[in-house]
């Protein structure tokens, strides 16, 4: 079960889940973009200027949260989302550099 902020443990992530939540352009972008800062960056959604309305920003933050590939926090009036590097690469081996070779 997701913990209380939507963040599933890796056991319970699903790779039909990540592979749907990256197979939108912008979700599979914010990823991508976040493989090239170090391990650990912490970014505000609003950083990856996407091209979207506000809450369709929010909405692909969700289904990238919801799917275990981002890991968000609050700060005050926006949210942080930091890459799941380990869990994904536990769960999932050789995902993230898959993505990374795209480039």
């Amino acid at each position: 079960m997701p913990d209380d902020d939507g963040h599933p443990s890796p056991d319970e992530m699903s790779l039909l889940t990540v592979l749907n939540a990256l197979s939108d352009p912008l979700r599979y972008a914010v990823v991508s973009e976040l493989l090239r800062e170090p391990a650990g960056t912490a970014r505000t959604c609003a950083s990856f200027n996407l091209p979207v309305s506000k809450s369709t920003t929010t909405h692909h933050f969700r289904i990238l949260r919801e799917a275990g590939l981002v890991r968000q926090v609050d700060r005050g009036n926006s949210r942080a989302a930091t890459l799941r590097r380990t869990d994904l690469d536990l769960r999932f081996p050789g995902l993230l550099g898959l993505i990374d070779a795209d480039r």
